[in-house]
């Protein structure tokens, strides 16, 4: 696996549970051993390095501040391990302390201090060894989600302060969307994808990243607009809305699938005649699963599904405009 970070971007690690965010950061900070493979940081090999010895600051998702010592006591914790004496590695630490807003919770200790507060005690501990690689491992799972809100859009300010790299584990795309530059999707120890928030958002190219962003995605041979996916008797045919050649992905969102009782009339390029496999509510809307020749979901209102009286193990018609299906290349 194949990772890299520049000087001032962030990029998080995204992927399923077990994918193996969480052992490339701890391999990254020194805490697993590389069994192949090498750690450059800024041109310099540190895979040798000891764990104490790495320009590395990090982030834990349970936080880990010492529960004995203040704010301040946690902060400087890491200059006075590394050689500052006490009465600067607590002038630096007031000084970090008070970057992230918690100036005036210096004498606070951990169990005086909210989710939020307690976060960003722990990033600060992190940014004052001054690393040049910041390492954070789901620096927001612990937070309540009202608390999340507010404690993400100040992370991804102090991020963009930080002129090191720095590499954000996490599952949550909303959390990698907001607070990365880019994003490297890990599946099975593998990138499978890498590029812009935007770029992945766009164009996913695996199930699992479908899932993530809310798209039908399927892979087959294009010829022309048309996309055959799949062969045999279990085979579909989907028109898009570009030409293509070879092998690709065709992909379009759940809101641009209409569902009918009977079959439309005129002429929709692509319409399916499919199985519903299940139904739930999302907030305001309702999203329809069918299988069939293709599987897909269709987003709908809850009028519209009182209207249509569909029920699991009905058979519905699903329509997309061959103009919502975008196609790129495998």
């Amino acid at each position: 696996m194949e990772l890299s970070a520049a000087p001032g971007e962030v990029v998080a690690l995204l992927g399923p549970n077990g994918a193996g965010k969480s052992t490339a950061l701890r391999a990254l900070a020194g805490l697993l051993p590389l069994t192949r493979g090498r750690i450059l940081l800024e041109g310099r090999d540190i895979t040798a390095l000891p764990t104490e010895s790495r320009p590395i600051g990090m982030v834990f998702q349970d936080y880990l501040l010492f529960a004995h010592m203040s704010a301040l006591e946690n902060v400087a914790f890491g200059p006075r391990c590394r050689g500052t004496d006490k009465r600067r590695a607590r002038r630096e630490a007031a000084e970090f302390l008070a970057r992230v807003g918690l100036g005036d919770h210096a004498r606070s200790r951990p169990a005086a201090l909210s989710g939020g507060q307690a976060q960003r005690v722990a990033l600060a501990r992190a940014l004052a060894v001054r690393p040049r690689l910041l390492l954070l491992d789901e620096p927001l799972s612990a937070l309540d989600a009202h608390t999340r809100l507010t404690v993400r859009s100040q992370l991804r300010r102090h991020l963009d302060d930080f002129d090191g790299a720095a590499i954000v584990v996490t599952h949550d795309p909303l959390e990698a969307m907001v607070l990365a530059d880019r994003v490297t999707i890990l599946e099975h120890g593998t990138v499978v994808q890498n590029g812009t928030p935007a770029e992945v958002a766009q164009h996913p190219r695996t199930e699992y990243v479908a899932r993530l962003v809310g798209l039908n995605l399927y892979r087959g041979r294009a010829r022309g607009t048309t996309v055959d996916i799949g062969s045999g008797p279990g085979s579909a045919r989907i028109a898009a809305r570009e030409p293509g050649r070879g092998e690709v992905f065709v992909a379009f969102p759940p809101r641009a699938v209409a569902l009918y009782r009977e079959r439309p009339t005129g002429s929709p390029r692509n319409t399916w005649r499919l199985t519903i496999d299940g139904i739930e509510r999302l907030g305001d809307q309702v999203r329809v699963h069918l299988d069939g020749e293709l599987a897909l979901s269709a987003e709908i209102t809850p009028a519209a599904l009182a209207e249509l009286r569909m029920e699991p193990g009905e058979k519905a018609w699903a329509c997309v405009k061959a103009t919502e299906v975008d196609s790129y290349p495998a």
